[in-house]
């Protein structure tokens, strides 16, 4: 009892550091919706890049990702990665400083969605209502993956109700992102990533020499078919129930199975998701200046590289500590948790598991702002009430986040749910609606609003046609969703786009000149330029 009571003492901390920055930042961020959106674009790099990147790696990577190292070995968890790792890289790349100087040319527009109907001069806002919806959709989806990750973290450390602990990290959450909007997302997110980062490296240290060091432990998992190959995957032997059987006291695995090019490409996918993450590209938005992107993206990079290869390392390494500790994929999620318990002294435990909420909560509180900012700006101001004020449109963006949060809530009721898979689902869907159209927005001059609305059906379709009916038949339909779905949402750009009327002579020069101003003064100018002369031909 001694020691679960530092544990939570030292949760308790950083629980009151969390709200504590969310309420500092409340008066800055309620002056205007750009503030409360974007922070007006003065966030530096360094906060940048580990908001990007805490926000982006929510609990499947200190839970889901681990989960499926111990359950099945290295190739799934690793190719995934390695995906991962090289989209991190090409979205900083290629996506980041275009995105940061386009959105600022195209009317500066502080939402994703909003980026895209100023892009096509889509004064009916059409594409903004569309991407507004499916970000709803599929963003409900990923809070409610958030969730359940609160929900096992307290019910694996002190046993408590899933459903009850569930709910009030939810509300925790919630709180800090309704009163202190993007800043107090980004700072938190800073807090939280340099703390995942910390609990990654003591987890996995500890775990190393707690095993026998790192020679005994691969000698043991190369005694188990298929483990530690790139080209083979374990096969857990299951019984009648699904869980893993055990024989004296070790698990039972069967032969290797094959692990072909086919399951590679679909595990690598997963890195044409970030092309299209809300919550990844809206940090590129935010962003002090242009010029600061290179910087960001070294420290983006680094950090994502070390976290991945630590949390995969220690699912592995879990599996030599506590061989027959879980015996489903959807326990194995858990494996962080427990080693932190049996390794650590209980304080350091508690700031540790900590990491696990600071993925979740930098996670769930950037998707419930974006979401709440893209059906205020772009629903609410955009298309239902176009003389709305700032001060309505942070009202409705505020219950907009009352509607996520209960339907992630929703989602997340089902403690036996698989964070991996959740996550899985909505970064199919986000990635290739909007990943597509996000590189052909910013580098084929003659995408048109018709292809790009395109893009976004068919993207969303196909992932939701793919998941629910296709990928059931095995084979090589058993692909990710995501990479069918990003090619034909792509093609859907490119055909329709040919074979309606080039963008207007205004939407073509925003374009050929928007790499022109990489000061946001001169942008800005550039920008109302255009639109006064637009006005004045329309009249």
């Amino acid at each position: 009892m001694n020691g679960d009571f530092w544990v939570l003492f030292a949760m308790l901390i950083y629980f009151i550091v969390v709200l504590t920055i969310g309420f500092v930042y409340a008066k800055r961020s309620n002056s205007s919706a750009s503030e409360y959106f974007l922070g007006g674009r003065k966030v530096g790099p360094w906060l940048t890049a580990l908001s990007a990147e805490a926000s982006d790696m929510s609990g499947y990577l200190l839970m889901g990702l681990p989960g499926v190292a111990y359950f099945t070995g290295a190739s799934d968890a690793g190719w995934t990665a390695i995906g991962l790792a090289i989209g991190t890289y090409l979205n900083w790349r290629f996506v980041a400083k275009r995105l940061r100087m386009y959105s600022v040319v195209a009317g500066d527009a502080i939402t994703l969605p909003g980026f895209y109907s100023k892009r096509f001069h889509d004064d009916k806002n059409i594409i903004a209502t569309i991407a507004a919806l499916i970000i709803l959709v599929f963003f409900c989806v990923y809070v409610g993956s958030c969730f359940v990750t609160c929900g096992k973290l307290f019910n694996t450390l002190f046993g408590l109700d899933y459903a009850t602990m569930m709910v009030l990290g939810a509300i925790i959450v919630f709180l800090y992102t309704l009163v202190g909007g993007y800043l107090s997302v980004v700072a938190t997110d800073f807090v939280q990533g340099c703390l995942m980062f910390f609990a990654l490296a003591v987890v996995l240290i500890g775990s190393i020499t707690a095993a026998g060091g790192i020679d005994n432990t691969v000698a043991f998992l190369q005694s188990i078919p298929g483990f530690l190959s790139g080209t083979q995957i374990a096969v857990p032997v299951l019984d009648d129930a699904g869980a893993q059987m055990t024989e004296n006291d070790m698990p039972v695995f069967g032969d290797a199975a094959e692990y072909g090019l086919l399951s590679i490409v679909s595990m690598m996918a997963w890195g044409l998701g970030y092309f299209g993450m809300p919550q990844v590209l809206v940090r590129f938005m935010g962003i002090r200046t242009a010029q600061e992107v290179t910087q960001s993206r070294r420290i983006a990079v680094v950090w994502v590289f070390i976290s991945l290869f630590c949390a995969i390392c220690i699912g592995l390494v879990g599996r030599a500590l506590v061989p027959v500790e879980f015996g489903t994929q959807s326990a194995a999620e858990n494996i962080f948790i427990v080693l932190s318990q049996m390794l650590l002294p209980s304080f350091v435990c508690g700031v540790v598991v900590s990491g696990i909420l600071a993925a979740s909560m930098s996670s769930s509180s950037s998707y419930l702002l974006i979401t709440g900012s893209s059906v205020a700006e772009n629903i609410f101001r955009g298309v239902l009430k176009r003389d709305a004020t700032d001060r309505q449109v942070m009202i409705v963006a505020r219950i907009t986040l009352i509607v996520v949060f209960l339907l992630g809530i929703l989602i997340a009721a089902d403690e036996n749910s698989s964070i991996f898979m959740v996550v899985s689902y909505a970064w199919a869907g986000l990635g290739a609606s909007f990943g597509p159209l996000t590189l052909c927005a910013l580098y084929w001059r003659r995408t048109n609003m018709q292809g790009a609305i395109a893009g976004m059906v068919v993207g969303t379709a196909t992932v939701l046609i793919w998941h629910n009916f296709i990928k059931p038949l095995g084979g090589v339909f058993g692909i990710y969703e995501l990479l069918p779905a990003f090619l034909l949402a792509l093609a859907a750009i490119i055909v329709v786009s040919k074979l309606t009327p080039p963008p207007s002579e205004a939407v073509m020069y925003e374009f050929d000149h928007y790499m022109d101003h990489e000061n946001d003064e001169d942008a800005l100018q550039f920008s109302a330029e255009r639109a006064a002369q637009r006005l004045g031909q329309m009249e």
